[in-house]
């Protein structure tokens, strides 16, 4: 069984598009938004537009994520990301 296997969280789905799980997921293994920019070949602007969005989503369920270690709490409650691949 994976932690995608089992969701295991407070609340309500943020409802995240595949996009936005690469973006945060690149993003948290990443040392910095600019090397997850690098990663994904997307401008700085966009990574942070992603970021923004996905906040505003879980936000938006009563799931505030409003910094770095909050948002990977979340990704790791929603099955996002593995605690072996930070």
């Amino acid at each position: 069984m994976t932690v995608l296997d089992i969701r295991i969280h407070e609340g309500p789905d943020p409802r995240l598009s595949a996009r936005e799980i690469e973006v945060l997921t690149t993003w948290l293994v990443s040392d910095s938004k600019s090397e997850a920019s690098r990663a994904l070949y997307l401008s700085m602007g966009t990574v942070n537009t992603h970021l923004s969005r996905i906040r505003a989503k879980y936000s938006a369920v009563g799931r505030t994520a409003p910094t770095k270690a909050a948002l990977l709490a979340r990704a790791l409650q929603d099955g996002f990301i593995d605690i072996d691949d930070l």
